[in-house]
């Protein structure tokens, strides 16, 4: 085994992400108070080729130069809108058939492992850093997916709890649709 240099890693150029079939998952990112966990998720969202980023309440967008500093381009390569309020967003995505799913602690937690091919596309739900999501938007939900904690600890930073969630889910999907996938990385270089 050796490390790969980085000129050796198979990736798309930023054009032909353009082209890729996405993945059928949405976010709505909500009140994200620090801009680089938002430049993160971008930088998360493009590794995951999700469809789009929905930006909402007073989430940064990537106007703001210390963004690119976390997202380290991403922001070029993720669709993303901004809306002020996420109510009409989501009222959107569920007259298209997007199931809503909160990162949230609730009574009734869904594992990502219990997501079913009748829950894509799915659009994932994630709120403020010390608040979470809003009561109202977790109300609307149709899962609240929740990740599991083991130690002392009930929360994870909330760029790195979209990371885990994200890619779950994405992994789910996959699970489901081996003949309608986005190329795997190995076939990019080719």
């Amino acid at each position: 085994m050796r490390k790969l240099r980085h000129a050796e890693i198979p990736r798309p150029s930023p054009e032909a992400v353009q082209d890729l079939p996405r993945h059928p998952v949405c976010a709505l990112l909500d009140n994200i108070r620090s801009i680089y966990n938002v430049g993160s998720m971008f930088r998360t969202s493009d590794a995951a080729l999700v469809e789009k980023l929905w930006l909402t309440g007073y989430t940064g967008t990537p106007a703001h130069q210390n963004l690119h500093k976390t997202a380290l381009g991403a922001q070029d390569t993720v669709p993303w809108e901004q809306a002020e309020a996420p109510a009409s967003v989501l009222d959107r995505l569920q007259q298209r058939g997007y199931t809503l799913a909160v990162l949230e602690i609730t009574d009734t937690p869904t594992s990502t492992l219990d997501v079913q091919p009748t829950h894509f596309p799915l659009c994932l739900v994630v709120g403020n850093e010390v608040e979470g999501v809003r009561p109202e938007l977790v109300e609307r939900a149709d899962l609240a997916l929740e990740i599991p904690q083991y130690g002392a600890k009930q929360s994870l930073n909330v760029a790195v709890a979209f990371g885990i969630s994200v890619f779950d889910v994405v992994r789910r999907y996959r699970s489901f649709q081996p003949e309608r996938l986005p190329p795997a990385p190995r076939d990019w270089a080719s």
